[in-house]
């Protein structure tokens, strides 16, 4: 069985697709037509940068999502099962038939823009925590939680020992301070504009769930595995509250590949930017078919 996922934000760099833009007519289109959807042209900025700008959440998303998508068609995969992480959430929605391009454009727009704003509101930050089993992390957290008294939390279960917490940036640099302390193999604070996938971001949470309300969500033509839960669904009410929570939720990868594992899934292909969730599933699935298209 063959799976296809898709990367989140973190996997952008100045000049990504501007290959397949030159070399194919079917992303150049898609490229123009997001151009016209979102009222200023991402094309360039993907392009040319400046990275500083690339790296702005707004742009980041739609970025990624453009770039994965365009991957994606241009090569006609039949998958049996499709997940995205966290942003990647919504590439595998177009992938699975479950949302149309331009619907998940808009909306990849719109959580962009939400989740600035809610970083703005509420500053926050994340970190890597390397090294430790993932009950360790949560206690932590916890443990840093309950003495700061603001929020920090297991946002991104990645890998088995590779997780990422978020949080209060305060919260957030006393349990960096812990998961050392206790012999951590690596524990960093990342350079992000918000804490991602934390209470945090419950300002941007009541905008998202009130545009996905109105959207019809498609029966999936394959497996869908949502990040809030690491399971696969094909029920489209399900699905639309899972993305909804994904918001405030850790993207549970780690369960969602071994799922997939269980579920008899072999081969897995990372469509769009970088080559990330390569090796989270080399980290996590042994035995497993490992390939990508960038």
């Amino acid at each position: 069985m063959k799976a296809i996922i898709f990367p989140g934000q973190g996997s952008q760099f100045v000049g990504m697709a501007r290959d397949h833009f030159k070399s194919s007519n079917s992303v150049k289109k898609l490229f123009l037509r997001a151009n016209d959807l979102l009222g200023y042209s991402i094309s360039d900025i993907m392009f040319e940068g400046p990275s500083d700008t690339l790296m702005q959440t707004r742009y980041t998303q739609p970025a990624i999502f453009l770039h994965s998508v365009a991957l994606y068609r241009e090569h006609g995969f039949e998958p049996d099962a499709v997940a995205g992480h966290s942003l990647g959430e919504f590439s595998a929605l177009v992938a699975a038939g479950v949302l149309t391009f331009e619907t998940a454009l808009n909306l990849v727009q719109l959580r962009g823009n939400l989740m600035l704003k809610a970083g703005e509101e509420n500053p926050g930050t994340m970190a890597a925590i390397i090294g430790m089993d993932d009950e360790d992390v949560d206690r932590i957290c916890e443990k840093a939680s309950g003495e700061i008294q603001k929020p920090v939390v297991s946002a991104n279960y990645n890998c088995p020992g590779q997780l990422v917490i978020s949080g209060d940036t305060d919260a957030v640099h006393k349990a960096v301070d812990i998961a050392k302390d206790e012999g951590c193999r690596l524990a960093k604070i990342l350079p992000v504009s918000g804490a991602f996938h934390s209470p945090l971001m419950k300002p941007a949470l009541e905008g998202l769930k009130e545009r996905v309300e109105t959207i019809d969500f498609s029966n999936p033509s394959c497996s869908f595995y949502s990040n809030s839960t690491g399971r696969s669904t094909t029920d489209p009410k399900e699905i639309k509250k899972n993305l909804i929570d994904q918001l405030t939720s850790p993207v549970r990868w780690t369960q969602t590949l071994l799922s997939m594992e269980e579920a008899g899934v072999t081969d897995f292909i990372e469509v769009g930017p970088g080559k990330v969730l390569q090796g989270l599933v080399k980290r996590t699935v042994s035995n497993a078919n490992i390939s990508g298209i960038q």
